[in-house]
């Protein structure tokens, strides 16, 4: 895992970007503190720096360059790819020679050989750039689940500026210091900014699947062709919609388990100490259970636990940790300890978010136990219907008929229930009531919204930006997949979580916050194998019955029923009691900061504080606490409104 930075000047300019990317790099030596590395030549420069996973030695030192066949290419690579060995192998025996043991050299011959369509070779997680010398065009790619992050921004129509962080365009001085109006917006909806854009105006996010080619407009074109730009994107994944033939319960549980074992065994290839985030739920136990059966060493595992037991699932792991023999670590917090981590945690975080706080405290003390790589159970929820979005959407489905009643009646319900049961979901089946006709995208980000357009509309004193509709960002993320029969609606719901909250939130989060501790975090449940195989299932074989019910089957009797029968509780905080007391003042003085900010009101910011601190059902933790986050993102990195 690392960090990469890069200029290029499509249009073949001369300027020497070095002191540029020098600044960029340093910005990233959280992210790889073993090494660093530049390229440079007219028009182009490229950055690195190197957290050694795989091949420790100064072979693999980066910007990586690799001659084949009279033709040169340079690449920085952010990742692993955990099939290397097996390309390394097919490509040594189509006579491409390798001086080192990385999986960095391995990208750069598969790119020599296959161009572009290398991608469809890999397996991993990863943001690269290779710069080939004599055609002189940069390729840059992001894997299939956007795992690994990768912002750009261009210059003039003609100057591409990418990086592993935002705050690393922000510090090449090439960048303005700017906030965006419609990704403000859509942090204010869902406490997050999704891709492509990002809450800095003019920086974007290279689409997870997806891959830019940049060099001269005469380089991608026929003599006499109308000419286009000299920057292209495409989307190399999913290329097609998988369709599996009809399987029995049976074969998918036995199909389930083989990929997912796979793809825990091939994520163990490592140079250095790896352990696991258990939080002693049905995830991160299958992942550890799995991880002792195939792992050539005690496995470690590192949890979270709490003074508070309504919020401590300490007991869990233990039971988890004691089946399969782990070396298990408890991380013990109190809100005294929380308080000290708070703003280091905050300071770490390269775009705001109003989730992540907990992982940077996992990822200091795993890091601080030796450990540099670990496994996590994120994607889970996702694949197997773990949230109870996935029921409610099933629902919903089944009461479409209910769109077809007089729009004033829906809305006299909606508002019946406000009004007897006044809370967040109250606020949000009156909003669904008040969709004109039922769209399921539509529907679907109501269910991820955070501040109401109410409450967004009382602490910005009305401010518009003319975002999109708020079901764009959920069709957008489903659009090569086209689950629209009746029975794929848990696919449709998978791909739309996986395309908002887990992209935008949960990875980004795990990135941001395990980099800052040089920690590299692995997500089995990711696989892309799995994803596609799990996604082309029906909904009569996925539907959640019993907790995540296909997972649970697919693993006989490896987890202890209390695992699989206990409540969920998700791996979060006691924010609420934090913030009304020891975290009090600190989110005052950040909400009254925020508030003296275009477009925020400070009255109705004030008025919304003093609902959550009344203990207004409609105002919880996780309405004020994205507002806290980002007043000190923007105050940290100078973003002016």
């Amino acid at each position: 895992m690392c960090g990469i930075n890069g200029i290029f000047d499509c249009n073949g300019g001369k300027e020497n970007y070095r002191e540029h990317v020098k600044r960029m790099n340093a910005s990233l030596a959280h992210r790889g503190p073993d090494d660093e590395g530049i390229f440079s030549e007219e028009g182009i420069t490229l950055g690195h720096r190197r957290l050694s996973i795989i091949d420790l030695s100064p072979g693999g030192h980066q910007p990586m360059q690799y001659e084949h066949a009279g033709k040169k290419y340079t690449l920085i690579f952010n990742g692993e790819l955990y099939n290397f060995r097996e390309l390394k192998t097919g490509l040594s025996g189509e006579g491409f020679r390798f001086r080192t043991h990385s999986d960095t050299e391995v990208v750069l011959a598969a790119y020599a050989k296959w161009g572009t369509k290398c991608l469809d070779s890999f397996n991993g997680m990863f943001a690269f750039a290779i710069w080939s010398h004599s055609e002189r065009t940069l390729f840059i790619a992001r894997d299939r689940l956007g795992i690994k992050p990768l912002y750009f921004t261009i210059k003039d129509d003609r100057t591409i500026i990418f990086s592993s962080e935002v705050r690393a365009l922000l510090a090449s001085g090439l960048t303005e210091r700017k906030i965006y109006g419609r990704g403000l917006d859509d942090f204010l909806h869902y406490q997050t900014v999704h891709c492509p854009a990002s809450i800095v105006a003019n920086v974007t996010m290279l689409k997870p699947g997806c891959f830019l080619l940049a060099g001269k407009e005469d380089t991608f074109y026929e003599e006499g062709e109308k000419r286009g730009p000299a920057i292209q994107s495409a989307s190399w994944w999913p290329a097609l919609v998988p369709r599996e033939k009809p399987v029995t319960y049976a074969e998918a549980c036995t199909t389930v388990r083989k990929l997912l074992r796979e793809a825990v065994e091939c994520r163990l290839v490592s140079d250095v100490p790896f352990g696991a985030f258990l939080s002693g739920g049905i995830d991160s136990g299958a992942i550890v259970a799995l991880m002792s059966e195939v792992a050539t060493a005690k496995v470690k595992t590192f949890s979270v636990t709490f003074d508070d037991s309504e919020f401590s699932e300490a007991v869990y792991a233990r039971m988890i940790a004691k089946k399969f023999g782990t070396e298990h670590h408890e991380i013990k917090l109190s809100p005294d300890d929380f308080l000290h981590e708070l703003p280091a945690a905050l300071d770490a975080m390269d775009h705001p978010s109003g989730d992540g706080p907990n992982t940077f405290v996992v990822s200091k003390a795993t890091k601080e136990a030796g450990i540099t790589m670990a496994l996590s159970g994120l994607g889970g929820d996702e694949l197997f219907g773990g949230y109870e979005i996935f029921k409610r959407m099933v629902a919903l489905e089944k009461r479409k008929w209910l769109w077809s009643l007089p729009l004033f009646s829906r809305k006299i319900t909606g508002n019946f229930r406000k009004m007897m049961k006044p809370g967040v979901s109250s606020d949000k089946i009156a909003a669904l009531m008040e969709m004109s006709s039922y769209d399921f995208y539509n529907a679907f980000m109501i269910s991820r919204q955070v501040l109401s357009g109410g409450q967004i509309a009382l602490i910005t004193n009305g401010w518009k930006t003319g975002s999109p509709a708020p079901g764009k960002m959920a069709a957008d993320a489903t659009r090569s997949w086209h689950f629209d029969s009746p029975g794929q609606v848990l696919s449709r719901i998978s791909v739309a979580e996986i395309g908002t909250y887990m992209q935008n939130v949960l990875l980004r989060d795990t990135d941001q916050m395990s980099m800052a501790h040089a920690l590299e975090v692995r997500v089995p449940f990711l696989d892309y194998r799995l994803v596609e195989y799990v996604l082309s299932l029906p909904d009569e074989i996925k539907y959640p019955h019993t907790p995540k019910k296909l997972l649970v089957d697919s693993l006989g009797d490896l987890l202890p029923p209390e695992i699989v029968n206990r409540p969920k509780m998700g791996f979060t905080f006691p924010w609420k009691k934090w913030m009304k007391n020891e975290l009090k003042s600190f989110c005052a003085e950040r909400l009254e900061d925020l508030g003296k900010r275009e477009p925020f009101d400070p009255e109705g910011i004030s008025r919304l504080w003093n609902s959550f601190l009344r203990d207004d059902p409609r105002v919880t933790w996780s309405r004020i606490w994205p507002l806290v986050v980002l007043s000190h993102w923007l105050t940290k990195n100078g973003i002016e409104s």
